[in-house]
């Protein structure tokens, strides 16, 4: 018998006749939020911002010219897009468009100045980002290598108050990235440093309408 087994031999005689467990308690709230879509778009952006998120707000046709300005003022020659992005999107920009390719080497991507995506869904109360591997999002990995990552948010669709009500638009199957701001550590000291496990700049664009 190995130790494994011996493990879960010990396990199973430890619960054997125990009663059966309570069901889970869920009546707890969903949301702290008020039920107002402004108040809630006012709360991401707040969040966003105190994660030091760059936050911008637009609507559907100023995304392209928003990027646009926003890559020329990162001074970004290169964007890496996932084969789903809108293109309309990168339309106004001269950046040279990077594909996201299965073979691309982390050097690769680490040599492309700017990445622009969508998300799956917002969470306003943490300030969080989920992205999901969509078609406008690409692969977990475009998102943790280039050091600027530009991130659009559709208002409302892709808006929530919550963690629960997110969970419950999220399919866990899919490799989600859960973003709260731009990558930040800190030693014992709480020195903070920027850009150890991802992009040093996020920048978030809510487009409204």
């Amino acid at each position: 018998m190995s130790s494994r087994d011996r493990i879960l031999a010990r396990v199973r005689a430890a619960v054997d006749g125990a009663p059966e467990a309570a069901p889970a308690v869920r009546d707890y709230l969903t949301s702290h939020t008020p039920d107002d879509p402004a108040a809630v778009l006012d709360l991401l952006h707040e969040n966003l911002a105190d994660y030091r998120a760059l936050v911008h707000r637009t609507d559907p046709a100023g995304v392209g010219p928003l990027i646009a300005q926003l890559l020329g003022a990162r001074g970004a020659m290169s964007v890496l897009a996932p084969a789903g992005l809108p293109p309309e999107w990168l339309a106004h920009t001269s950046c040279v468009r990077v594909a996201d390719t299965p073979d691309a080497t982390a050097a690769e991507l680490d040599a492309v100045d700017s990445v622009v995506t969508g998300c799956a869904l917002a969470i306003a109360e943490t300030g969080t980002l989920v992205l999901d591997a969509g078609p406008d999002q690409g692969r977990r990995r475009i998102t943790l290598v280039p050091d600027h990552h530009i991130c659009v948010v559709r208002v409302p669709d892709q808006l929530v108050a919550s963690v629960p009500q997110a969970m419950s638009r999220l399919d866990p199957r899919r490799p989600l990235t859960w973003i709260s701001g731009p990558s930040a550590t800190s030693d014992i000291e709480l020195d903070r440093v920027e850009g150890v496990h991802g992009p040093r700049t996020l920048e978030v664009v809510l487009v409204v309408g």
